[in-house]
């Protein structure tokens, strides 16, 4: 069985590096399954999970607020804005930040950047949903 390599990075530094037969993404478009011998491609991504699955079957899961991933046959890198393993999250805090994001957007003042406050809180949403996803909710 084959299998691809997989770099998963941020600005803060490697967070994974390894040996994978699937790597699941979350593009702008949809969900992405690479596999090895991928066609080249190259897509944005979006706040969400990154799933690398090994030889053996288990899973490891990331989350990312979003970034860029770049598939070559052999070679998965995951560009991320910020990420994290995912047993890394608070529940907590991403329910907190969550609904602060909801909260500017429904005060609506002039001086709030609407796409902006959106974006935090599809991310938040994102952290949110992984987090529960974590505790088995």
């Amino acid at each position: 069985m084959t299998n691809i390599k997989v770099d998963i990075v941020s600005a803060e530094g490697e967070i994974y590096r390894g040996e994978a037969s699937m790597v699941f993404a979350p593009a702008k478009m949809g969900e992405v399954g690479i596999a090895p011998k991928h066609a080249p491609l190259i897509t944005h991504l979006k706040p969400g999970e990154v799933r690398v699955q090994s030889m053996e079957g288990d899973e490891q899961s990331f989350y990312i607020t979003g970034g860029i991933l770049e598939v070559q046959p052999h070679l998965v890198t995951v560009l991320a804005d910020s990420a994290m393993r995912l047993d890394q999250l608070d529940e907590q805090s991403a329910l907190e930040a969550k609904e602060k994001a909801r909260q500017a957007l429904e005060a609506n003042d002039e001086g709030i950047d609407i796409a902006q406050a959106q974006a935090q809180l599809v991310e938040a949403e994102a952290r949110h949903r992984a987090a529960q996803k974590l505790k088995g909710k």
